[in-house]
């Protein structure tokens, strides 16, 4: 069964599948990089990182640096193409983490979701949401849940009706709701981004 028809079986996911037709999951190399790359993201604007980004591989001729490359760079480098001290430090911690204990995609196919977030999240400045993103953009895993995401808890406050002033109410209810979007959720994530960023219409 394709994902369109599984998600399909939810009445509030049918018109949204029918709109947006389907999505798919790519998978993309040089982990250490696209890690960087979420973590200069948080809490920006799409454009603003963008723009962030671009400087960044900017700095290396357009070319898709290595862990190394990314140490060799210096905190005032990093500073120059707009992120703050603590982002430079955590690309930083980033990099390192990859060049001494190892970040590939050969190894971390090995890993369930649940191992690659423990892994990862080893790292400082590093948190879960940021490798839910990884696990989706990056290794294109096909059953993530970013419960965490704004996005996507705006998604479902307007199509389930979930409210936001219980924190712990709105994550269970959410967990429940998604839990029959299982094995496809990534998928699901991807819907709700683009009916938020649609105007949920």
């Amino acid at each position: 069964m394709s994902y369109t028809e599984h998600l399909s079986k939810d009445q509030k996911f049918k018109p949204l599948i029918e709109r947006h037709g389907s999505f798919k999951l790519r998978k993309r190399k040089n982990i250490c990089l696209r890690l960087c790359a979420h973590i200069m993201s948080q809490q920006l604007n799409t454009k603003v990182a963008e723009v962030i980004f671009k400087r960044f591989m900017n700095l290396f001729d357009g070319k898709e640096p290595l862990p190394e490359d990314i140490l060799k760079t210096d905190t005032t480098t990093l500073r120059s193409i707009g992120l703050s001290n603590a982002k430079v430090s955590y690309v930083h911690n980033v990099a390192r983490f990859a060049v001494e204990k190892g970040m590939d995609e050969k190894m971390l196919s090995k890993m369930t979701n649940e191992e690659v977030i423990e892994y990862l999240t080893q790292i400082k400045g590093v948190g879960q949401w940021t490798v839910e993103m990884v696990l989706m953009f990056t290794l294109a895993r096909p059953d993530v849940f970013a419960m965490d995401d704004l996005g996507i808890q705006t998604a479902m406050h307007h199509l389930y009706g979930i409210k936001k002033s219980d924190k712990k109410k709105m994550k269970a209810r959410m967990l429940r709701v998604s839990e029959k979007w299982s094995p496809f959720r990534t998928y699901a994530c991807l819907h709700l981004w683009h009916y938020k960023d649609s105007g949920k219409k």
